[in-house]
């Protein structure tokens, strides 16, 4: 028999996505904290707790938000700026860009902009840089100094941040997109250059009349890839 507290995890990991529109509808600093603080009971290695994290709301959001959308709109400037690390890889290969171009395809499809319409899609991508218009935008660092596992760590650690998020009625939606211009970032928030730049993620209170909102990803069935061996 699924018992309660059972139930109520799975739901909270399978009801998890990636939001992109939000509502205006503040969210108090006491909640953000609360979801920081549970989510830092994830594991790491030897108990280093790598993550460093930076909360933006009000006019400091709106400052960063200006700057990263400034950059980004103009070709020239965005050209001076690159990412800290390589997220993607360098090759695509079968089956990884068939599900990316999958979920472009999707994405886009919801919000009626078709292939090849460069300016509906760099204004989509735009988005991303005021935080798909969340009250709250989160940012997050490791130092330089930490190695591979203290990554592994981190992604159990923002795991957790959107899980509690999701457990209080919030929506998040991780973002790698904030990378390329770690410069900005750096300098409006006063990020020392020991630390890199891992991600940022958004969050709030999910828009449940926005079209892009309806997007759920697929999950490929486990034969596709586990192995079990008794």
């Amino acid at each position: 028999m699924t018992t309660s507290r059972q139930s109520t995890v799975d739901e909270v990991i399978t009801s998890r996505y990636s939001c992109r529109a939000f509502l205006p509808q503040p969210v108090a600093r006491e909640t953000v904290a609360e979801i920081l603080s549970v989510a830092a009971r994830a594991p790491s290695g030897t108990n280093i707790q790598p993550w460093k994290a930076w909360a933006l709301s009000g006019e400091t959001k709106a400052r960063v938000s200006e700057r990263l959308l400034a950059a980004f709109d103009d070709p020239e400037e965005a050209a001076t700026h690159s990412d800290p690390y390589q997220y993607y890889p360098k090759q695509w290969v079968s089956p990884y860009i068939d599900r990316r171009r999958k979920v472009g395809m999707q994405l886009y499809g919801l919000l009626g902009i078709q292939k090849g319409d460069a300016k509906r899609m760099h204004e989509q991508f735009a988005r991303n840089y005021r935080f798909f218009d969340a009250p709250v935008g989160l940012i997050f660092t490791v130092d330089r100094v930490m190695e591979q596992g203290s990554w592994l760590d981190y992604g159990m650690f923002l795991q957790n941040v959107m899980l509690a998020a999701k457990a209080r009625g919030l929506d998040t939606c991780p973002q790698v997109a904030l990378i390329q211009f770690h410069r900005i970032i750096r300098q409006e928030l006063g990020i020392p250059d020991s630390e890199t730049l891992i991600c940022g993620m958004s969050l709030g209170y999910a828009d449940p009349d926005a079209p892009e909102n309806g997007l759920r990803t697929e999950r490929e069935p486990l034969e596709a890839w586990v192995r079990f061996r008794d």
